[in-house]
This record gives C-alpha cells, sequence and structure tokens, in this order.
C-alpha cells in the first residue's frame, strides 16, 4: 500500500503528480510546514484528476493559533499575500481554507484541528484508492468519464457504487 502521509511517490507517477511533486518540493511545504503533518490528499495522488483539478493539501491546525499557522505558510512563500482566508464550521468545528493558483496549479489548504490522517479528506482518499485497487482500470476511467462530466468525486464513486450518501458511505471503506 502507497504511504500517501509522504510525497516521494509522486516523482515517478503521472505528469500532473510529478508537476505537483516539483511545486511541493520548490515550496518546501512539507518540510517547512512539518508540525501542521501535511498530507497532499484529494486526486492528484490517487490518479483521479482531470484537468483543473486543485491539489488539496490538508494540515492539522489549532486555530486559537491561526496567525502562526498562516505566517508559516507566508514564510514558504506558498501563498500569495492577498489570499482571502475563510473559516468554515464542518461537523460543529470551525475549520480554515485557503484557496489560490500556484504555477499553474489551484491550491486548496484546508486546516482543522485533528489530526490529517483523521480528516475526512484523507479518509475519503484512502477508501477512493482501495475501491480503485479492488475495481481496476475500467472503473477508475469511469469516475474520469464522471468527473469531466462536472460531478463532483464522492457523488462520481456514490453513483457508480449506488451509495444513498456518498460523503458518509464512504467513509465506511
Amino acid at each position: 500500500m502507497r504511504d500517501f502521509t509522504k510525497i516521494d511517490y509522486l516523482k515517478t507517477g503521472n505528469e500532473r503528480q510529478r508537476k505537483a511533486y516539483e511545486i511541493l518540493t520548490k515550496y518546501h511545504v512539507f518540510e517547512k510546514m512539518k508540525d501542521y503533518s501535511p498530507i497532499l490528499a484529494g486526486t492528484v495522488p490517487i490518479e483521479i484528476d482531470i484537468k483543473g483539478s486543485d491539489l488539496d493539501l490538508i494540515f492539522e491546525v489549532d486555530l486559537q493559533y491561526e496567525q502562526d499557522f498562516l505566517d508559516d505558510l507566508l514564510f514558504c512563500q506558498l501563498i500569495p499575500q492577498d489570499t482571502d482566508v475563510e473559516y468554515p464550521i464542518i461537523n460543529g468545528e470551525k475549520c480554515i481554507t485557503l484557496n489560490f493558483m500556484l504555477e499553474g496549479f489551484p491550491i486548496e489548504i484546508f486546516g482543522q484541528n485533528k489530526p490529517t490522517i483523521q480528516q475526512n479528506a484523507y479518509l475519503h482518499m484512502m477508501a477512493e484508492y482501495n475501491i480503485l485497487q479492488e475495481k481496476g482500470e475500467e472503473f477508475k476511467q469511469k469516475i474520469i468519464e464522471l468527473k469531466n462530466q462536472g460531478i463532483k468525486t464522492e457523488p462520481a464513486f456514490g453513483i457508480l457504487l449506488g451509495l444513498e450518501n456518498p460523503y458518509e458511505d464512504l467513509l465506511k471503506f
């Protein structure tokens, strides 16, 4: 099983994975932000991304110290100075999100006060990865086709697997 908590696997991946690796290492994101347990989640790691898919970077962030987190992101020169910061409430918990472009890649940064390997983005990715391993290339191509039609990742899995509530049901895999 691939270790998604590190990014070495991207070096030998497809073109978008290699580009993601180049960007993440150029800005030393995983080294400079190690105190926040960064993980690249989403579709790029599991090779079901499409043109325009973002790099989903998740972090463990205690929002009592959100300014320290933002300062550290600026120190990496990862985020532009004028990046909008949002604070969605997810399952009753305040989170932090930032969206911006970096070297042609849309980037989404998500921080939550829980270990990154317990965050839904990581858990969904792991479930999707395991399903893709089990179902094979034809299933993977069907997911990509649905995504190219504008369907988000979890609903695409839901359609093909007959899941009633894919965001919740994928967490059971």
